[in-house]
C-alpha cells in the first residue's frame, strides 16, 4: 500500500512541476490564474497522500482542507481583482 501511495505522490509531484512550467510559459493572465488554481488542487491531494504515508490521515486531511479553502478564496480574489474593470462596465 505504501509503495502505491508513494508512486501516486511522485506522479502528482511531476504533474505539479509540469503544470508550473506551463503556467510560466503561458502568455495570458487568466490562464496563469487557472494554472495556479490547478497546482493548489494537486497540492491538496498531495497533502492527503502524505497523510496516508505517515499513517496520520486525520491531521493531514485537516491541513489539506484548510489549504484547499485558502486556495479557493485566493483564486476568487485574484480573479476578481484582475477582472474588476470588466465587471464595472
Amino acid at each position: 500500500m505504501n509503495t502505491f501511495v508513494t508512486a501516486l505522490a511522485l506522479i502528482l509531484i511531476v504533474s505539479v512541476i509540469v503544470t508550473l512550467a506551463l503556467v510560466i510559459r503561458r502568455p495570458g493572465l487568466l490562464d496563469r490564474i487557472i494554472g495556479i488554481g490547478v497546482i493548489g488542487t494537486k497540492t491538496t491531494v498531495l497533502l492527503a497522500y502524505i497523510g496516508v504515508l505517515f499513517e496520520r490521515p486525520g491531521a493531514f486531511v485537516d491541513i489539506a482542507l484548510t489549504y484547499a479553502l485558502l486556495n479557493f478564496v485566493v483564486s476568487l480574489t485574484v480573479a476578481r481583482y484582475f477582472t474588476w474593470p470588466e465587471a464595472m462596465k
